[in-house]
């Protein structure tokens, strides 16, 4: 009953604090801060700082800030129309069609940005329009367009992901490469969607795309080559062991600013403008992060997550029936959150229970991170939704109920990883490691 007084405490506190508009980041602080001074004898203020401070330097969070202007530096460049002119004529002759460049084009665009939103823009603002004149159905366009930029989550580099592993203290560079093959597994599920719905759905009427030689489909092919070039440096140090999250990170910025230079896209105005994008968005997370660990500390005082995972454990659960209350938990909580916030919120509380379980930390992350990709398409708070009503002018429920088959693909990838869990842990098990991740 004690833990339950606690809870209900810390709900009231946090819930008021969001209420009225204080940001999540110093909502944190301020639960965290109760609990502190009601539940310890501690000197509150002498804590805070040093847990902040610790939050704020470490070095694995360098990551962070470097992936995100990488992201803002591309999405100021012209590589979504030349994503669309490479992909098209390799697309056209599949079933669905050019509804495919939307799943490609963010699995793609996801692999060097690492942010949902930026992933949705940046795809959307070529595809949309394309796909339009050629009478694709809209809510083929929205939903797939919804659901693919949730790819942006799981294919590194992966904000969440390193989030994730901050707070938990687990290696980015294995959790990077436990989101490549389940990434690829959910884009292909979206994909053979779009396949079967084309040939069973009578509205499915686009107009022909012109026939295209083999040697004009490897010609437009070249438009993709600086892109695939980027991943293969970024992700490729990572995996040969040359470099670190953080300094595969430094490889993105300095490549993507080679290939906004080469675009005739790098100007002073749009250099500092992604310098200032990237420096708003790490300045958010990072304080979200901070307050998190504050939090995560001031419930260890308290002993709570022990004691949830203790009274857990004596009911005895399952791993399946332990995840299936955390799918649902997670769900619920992600109308109402965004995904990074759910994560930081939920950590100190889940991961005792979670090693108590004895389940893969890394494999777990990989669970999380697609739970969290159906918050991202999930009314009310949605953010994807409201980024695609910004784009398209739909009311929030035509968009919502274009993207519900993705949500259900989402929860269908869940089962995927529940029974087939080498999907997520094959890769980082066997990954060149450089030590100092």
């Amino acid at each position: 009953m004690e833990n339950i007084s606690i809870i209900i405490l810390f709900l009231f506190v946090m819930f008021t604090l969001l209420g009225t508009g204080v940001w999540v980041g110093l909502a944190l602080m301020g639960v965290a801060w109760v609990g502190m001074e009601l539940f310890t004898t501690r000197p509150v203020g002498d804590v805070m700082l040093t847990t902040i401070w610790s939050s704020a330097s470490s070095w694995t969070l360098t990551a962070l800030p470097l992936f995100i202007w990488m992201g803002e530096i591309l999405y100021r460049t012209r590589l979504s129309q030349d994503m669309f002119r490479g992909l098209a004529p390799w697309m056209a002759r599949l079933p669905g069609g050019l509804v495919h460049t939307n799943i490609v084009g963010c699995t793609v665009f996801a692999a060097v940005s690492g942010s949902s939103a930026a992933t949705l823009t940046t795809v959307g603002k070529m595809s949309i329009p394309e796909l339009r004149k050629r009478d694709y159905p809209e809510k083929m366009i929205i939903g797939t367009l919804a659901g693919a930029a949730t790819l942006g989550l799981m294919i590194p580099p992966s904000l969440t992901l390193i989030v994730y592993g901050v707070t938990i203290n687990e290696s980015i560079s294995k959790l990077f490469f436990a989101g490549i093959v389940p990434g690829i597994v959910l884009a292909g599920m979206f994909m053979a969607y779009v396949a079967v719905t084309s040939k069973v759905s009578s509205a499915w009427e686009p107009a022909a795309e012109p026939e295209m030689s083999f040697a004009e489909k490897v010609k437009n092919t070249r438009f993709l080559l600086p892109v695939i070039l980027l991943i293969l440096v970024v992700i490729g140090s990572m995996y040969l062991g040359y470099a670190t999250a953080t300094e595969a990170a430094a490889f993105g910025v300095i490549g993507s600013l080679i290939l906004a230079a080469s675009q005739g896209s790098l100007s002073w105005n749009s250099f500092t403008s992604s310098l200032m994008g990237a420096t708003y968005t790490s300045s958010m997370i990072a304080l979200i992060l901070a307050g998190a660990a504050f939090l995560s500390l001031s419930m260890g005082f308290t002993g709570l997550p022990r004691g949830l995972a203790d009274m857990i454990a004596m009911l005895e659960l399952s791993r399946f029936e332990l995840l299936m209350v955390l799918l649902v938990f997670y769900v619920i909580l992600g109308m109402f959150l965004d995904g990074i916030s759910s994560v930081v919120l939920t950590m100190a509380v889940v991961e005792p229970m979670i090693r108590q379980a004895g389940i893969d930390l890394i494999w777990f992350g990989i669970f999380i991170v697609v739970v969290v990709e159906m918050a991202q398409i999930t009314p009310p708070i949605g953010f994807n939704l409201f980024v695609l009503q910004g784009m398209t002018n739909y009311q929030m429920g035509f968009i919502a109920r274009a993207a519900f088959p993705m949500f259900l693909i989402m929860v269908a990838m869940v089962f995927v990883l529940i029974a087939f869990p080498e999907v997520a842990t094959w890769l980082p098990e066997n990954i060149r490691n450089r030590p100092g991740d």
